[in-house]
Formats: structure tokens, sequence, C-alpha cells
């Protein structure tokens, strides 16, 4: 199994910064995409960003030019840095991995719990 821990949430004024960290452990073979979903309250999960095996990002349009996402690969490690921070920005950050156990399993999706980010205005 592939265990995700988020850590870096918390409480910040708008414009404000944070920085997200995952971390990934347990029986990795290998990790294709990791990214970062988010869910306002009362509302739908959304894809924040993702990054590639090969550094290829993508971002949501809603925080582009804000949010930086970054992989150390050698510790099975994602990050977003978070910028210009907007009381619309307010959500669980949850950490995604999608990778395989061994050589002879298939590439799945993995979910950590999820961090509370809330920006007050």
């Amino acid at each position: 199994q592939v265990q995700l821990v988020e850590s870096g949430g918390g409480l910040v004024q708008a414009g404000g910064s944070l920085r997200l960290s995952c971390a990934a452990s347990g029986n990795i073979f290998s990790i294709n995409v990791m990214g970062w979903y988010r869910q306002p309250p009362g509302k739908q999960r959304e894809l924040v960003a993702h990054i590639s095996s090969g550094d290829s990002t993508n971002y949501v349009d809603s925080v582009k030019g804000r949010f930086i996402i970054s992989r150390d690969n050698a510790k099975n490690t994602v990050y977003l840095q978070m910028s210009s921070l907007k009381p619309e920005d307010t959500a669980v950050y949850f950490c995604n991995v999608f990778g395989r156990t061994s050589r002879f399993s298939s590439d799945r999706d993995y979910w950590g719990k999820g961090t509370l980010v809330t920006v007050s205005s």
C-alpha cells in the first residue's frame, strides 16, 4: 500500500502565502503523476495542479501565476507553493499520486486525507 501525508495547511490572510507538502511512503515501485486537488466548502473536488514524472505541469486557470507545483522524486514528495492567496482558495487540499506498487501492477490513484487551507479576507 501507499500512504500519503499532507502538511502545511492553515489560516492565512488574503495576499499571503502557504506551502503544502505531501510525502508518499510505503510499497512504492514508481510514481507517474503527482498532483493537488481541492474541495471548497459545499462544492465538488477539483484539480488544482499536477506534475508528471518528466516535470510537465498543468494548472487550473484560477491559480495560474499564483501557485507552483514541484516534486522531489528522491523523497517521493510533491509541493504546492501558493502565493497571492484569495478567500476563494479556501478549501481542503488533497494530495494525489498516480503510481504502482510493483513492476507487475498497474498505475492507480492514491489519495491523502487532506489539509485545510483557510484564507481570510
